[in-house]
């Protein structure tokens, strides 16, 4: 008993003096970390407190509290922080139907945000896109293929969504015991796609059904089965509430998921709460309502009258503690007050940022994303002793258009026409025509050479003047003369002497016109704060770096020299400034039509990219608004420009890089075939190729329907899933979700399913699949259910399982599942969640049954089986 008091007492004096070397108590990493939160909050001011919960949060010195801005985004990738590896967008990897290759991604992801964050604290920075708390997954369901935002998302149907997002999750947080590597955050919470100009004031009135057999299934499994540890809420209302203030949506969330994580609104959605949806009148009102029903942190700035809200009574510092709690517990969670030296993510060097395995793991990704969708008469592989290759289209070598939204800089991304001219000898002739403009008004964009600057004394380039604050003010600190506006100083700065996040740069000199016409420039992509040309109105024009709008058009007359003043700041790293432009193009047609008359084969690449679709654009075009789409179809300039290709008569390989479905009925009737690649990454290129003359078997399959028109569709308003998605769409699809073809063949056989199962259990069974054709390659195997005597409306069809598998020609393998009770699951008459007795039938294959004409020449098949639900109705936990 004396040597345990002795032992205790050496304990107790070792802690104390551990304790000692700590100014503050939660700075010591010895205690528990909810310990230390709630020491840090009780040091707090009710000023401080209330700015801590806005995104922007401010920095406390005299507690030795960094400033932390909670915004950083990563959802294919690093974005908007210098260099990062860009790897296929979310919707192209739901594509891929693999969940090891999702958490894989994710895991390289979260290497890199890790390196990238610890970079900057070195240099003293703590600004938006340099924390670890990362704003994805995008886990919403892509309902509706005009939804500009559904290329961030995991496709159409719930379980693929909820997979797909929940291996994401787990390779961004890591399985650290004590530490989280990153912070995944799950958006938007939980109804929302669109229409993109009308989110800020839109209202879903969802039915009961729809809202937990479709919308919320994908949220519960990042919850309950990946703990995600924040959600981002949505703009929309919800059933007539703001989704940051849903009595509703937070009960769920917080009482019957047990989320114990925290919450943050979308950007402005706060402020929706009073100026759009008028739920609140004030903005201390709508700030007080967010934060009672659970929402933690503000991005934005609304949080900013809590203070008032306090004073009036309407809300009480214990509700702003609470949500400090969580916030901090994050922070604490993330190793954001230990020593680098305790946290293991802190150890990832800065060189594993675009490293050579994740430029690998990058062509990987994007070969088993890739759709074969046609290919007639198996025209493809090509061979490789082709003697003149046609590569034709806006897309062809088009940078921009194997990225998506919410990108990284590549280092050295591939393009489809890079990857061809990589994939063959020299000795095979690879010609390239554009051929169209992406659509109608939206030119190809380019950095503007060198030769048609000239700087005032008449020699070529401009005048750059580098200055050490952001505000162009005084004397600058160095001036030179660059040849054109094109660089990317990742998270270095031109010089030195210059700080990170403190320093501005003007270019000024002369544009000589190497043409009379029509130029585009642009201020899309950040390469500017501020642009002006010429002298007045009339011969230019000066406008500043807006992200939604796409090119403003000045007329300029050949040889002309025109005046131009380019200026940039760096606020937080990122430091990328271009100036783009597109000189006036003509005979474009003309010249690809005469390319590919005189080629073996043409291979055209169409589509789409994030300048047409994406998050509340101000594009107004034919087919497209607001970021939105109001057609399926390709763009008219694309649409000709297919035909007159076909028109030649030559092979046609239609090569898509797009985000959401095309109607591209014109090419499944005529074109020799059709890959689909998405928006493939930063080697997206190699990747095609790879397909393209067969050193990769295509394995993919669609995440979405291929409608044959918008007429198909419902109103896009309307959040009914009736007549939506292969789950109950009725109408014959051009292409259904789940098809995709291969070089070889696959047969099913032994499904071994009992014959009756109780409403209580689980379901396993096997299925034998084999590799029947001449080549090797990979099969994803879906496993399909149909309710046949539900007492409620159900589904044509849904999947409840996937596996992808490799098959090397002629091999077999025995494939296991198990489907749970809960994936049988139904909402009844009475609003509640059960298994009923019954029949089913469960298909296995590799694509979905009883699909007819185009459909046929599927290089796969399917298997069924009906069995018998016993027992009494099960009640399932919401």
């Amino acid at each position: 008993m004396q040597n345990f008091k002795k032992i205790s007492w050496v304990c107790l004096l070792t802690v104390n003096l551990l304790s000692a070397q700590y100014v503050h108590k939660f700075q010591n990493p010895n205690l528990p970390q909810e310990e230390r939160v709630k020491s840090l909050i009780a040091e707090l001011t009710i000023d401080e407190k209330i700015a801590q919960l806005m995104s922007d949060a401010p920095a406390i010195e005299r507690l030795g509290i960094p400033k932390y801005d909670w915004w950083n985004e990563a959802i294919h990738g690093v974005a908007r922080s210098g260099y990062a590896t860009v790897f296929p967008q979310s919707i192209t990897m739901a594509g891929s139907w693999n969940e090891n290759l999702m958490f894989d991604v994710a895991n390289a992801i979260s290497d890199e945000v890790r390196a990238k964050h610890h970079e900057y604290k070195r240099n003293g920075q703590h600004d938006i896109y340099q924390g670890l708390t990362i704003w994805s997954p995008n886990i919403n369901i892509f309902r509706d293929p005009r939804w500009g935002r559904g290329h961030e998302t995991y496709g159409e149907d719930p379980f693929l969504t909820a997979q797909m997002g929940l291996q994401f999750v787990k390779g961004l947080q890591g399985n650290d015991a004590k530490y989280l590597k990153a912070v995944a955050t799950a958006k938007h919470y939980a109804v929302h796609s669109g229409p993109e100009p009308l989110r800020h004031e839109f209202n879903v009135n969802v039915s009961q059904r729809d809202l937990w057999e479709t919308y919320l299934p994908a949220f519960r499994t990042v919850v309950q089965e990946g703990k995600v540890y924040s959600i981002m809420t949505a703009y929309n209302r919800v059933r007539g509430e703001a989704a940051s203030a849903s009595p509703l949506l937070f009960d769920i969330l917080r009482d019957k998921w047990k989320f114990d994580g925290y919450v943050v609104s979308d950007c402005g959605a706060i402020a929706d709460i009073y100026k759009d949806h008028k739920i609140k009148k004030t903005a201390a009102e709508a700030a007080a309502l967010a934060l009672e029903e659970g929402c933690d942190l503000n991005c934005g700035s609304t949080y900013k009258e809590l203070k008032a809200a306090i004073s009036e009574g309407i809300i009480t510092e214990d509700k702003i503690d609470l949500a400090l709690t969580r916030l901090y517990l994050a922070r604490f969670k993330l190793g954001m007050f230990d020593e680098d030296s305790i946290v293991p993510f802190a150890q990832i060097p800065f060189s594993v940022n675009t490293n050579e395995a994740h430029n690998y793991l990058a062509r990987k990704a994007s070969q088993e994303s890739i759709i074969l969708l046609k290919n007639e008469k198996n025209v493809l592989p090509l061979s490789k002793g082709l003697k003149k290759i046609a590569v034709i289209g806006p897309n062809a070598n088009n940078v921009q258009s194997l990225l998506g939204n919410y990108n990284g800089n590549p280092k050295n991304p591939i393009t489809v026409l890079s990857g061809i001219q990589n994939k063959v000898s020299p000795k095979v002739e690879v010609v390239y025509e554009e051929g169209c403009p992406l659509a109608e008004g939206l030119p190809t964009m380019e950095v503007i050479p060198s030769v048609y600057f000239e700087t005032a004394n008449g020699k070529q380039g401009l005048k750059a003047e580098y200055f050490d604050n952001t505000k162009w003010e005084g004397q600058p600190l160095f001036t030179q003369t660059d040849d054109q506006v094109n660089f990317n100083w990742d998270v270095n700065t031109p010089h030195p002497k210059l700080k990170m996040g403190n320093y501005s740069v003007r270019w000024s000199g002369f544009l000589v016109a190497p043409e009379t016409g029509d130029f585009y420039f642009s201020n899309w992509a950040k390469p500017f704060q501020e642009f002006t040309i010429g002298e007045n109105e009339k011969e230019g024009g000066k406008f500043k770096h807006h992200p939604k709008v796409n090119a403003e058009k000045i007329h300029l007359e050949k040889g002309k020299k025109y005046p131009v003043e380019v200026k940039y700041k760096n606020n937080f790293g990122d430091a990328t400034a271009q100036l783009l432009w597109s000189t006036p193009k003509s005979n474009q047609l003309e010249k690809a039509v005469a390319l590919a008359k005189s080629s073996d084969v043409i291979i055209l690449a169409l589509g789409l990219n994030d300048r047409l679709e994406g998050e509340e654009m101000g594009v107004k075009l034919e087919g497209f608004e607001g970021g939105d789409r109001t057609s399926l179809d390709l763009p008219k300039t694309q649409e000709n420009l297919l035909k007159e290709m076909i028109a030649t008569q030559k092979p046609v390989i239609v090569v898509l890089l797009n985000g959401s479905a095309l109607s591209i009925n014109y090419a499944a009737d005529n074109a020799a075939a059709i890959v689909a690649a998405g928006y493939p990454g930063q080697q997206g290129g190699n990747a095609i190729a790879d397909v393209l003359f067969g050193d990769y078997n295509p394995g993919g399959r669609l995440p979405v329907t291929y409608y044959k028109s918008v007429n198909q569709l419902p109103a896009f308003e309307n959040y009914d899933m009736k007549g939506r998605t292969y789950r109950y769409f009725t109408q014959e699809p051009l292409y259904p979700f789940g098809f995709g073809l291969s070089y070889t063949s696959f047969e099913y056989s032994d499904l071994k399913l009992p014959n009756k199962i109780n409403t209580s259990d689980n379901i396993k069974f096997q299925v034998k699949v084999k590799n029947s054709g001449k080549t090797d390659g990979d099969e994803v195997v879906q496993v399909y259910v149909t309710d046949e005597k539900a007492s409620t409306p159900r589904p044509i069809r849904q999947l409840v399982g996937f596996k992808r598998i490799f098959l090397k020609a002629g091999e077999t393998k025995e494939i296991e599942f198990e489907i749970t009770n809960r994936q049988l699951a139904l909402i009844n008459k009475k609003e509640m969640l059960v298994v009923e007795p019954g029949w089913f039938t469960i298909s296995v294959g590799g694509e979905q049954p009883k699909f007819k004409g185009r459909l046929d020449a599927a290089s796969t098949q399917t298997t069924s089986s009906r069995f018998q639900m016993i027992g009494k109705i099960q009640k399932i936990a919401f």
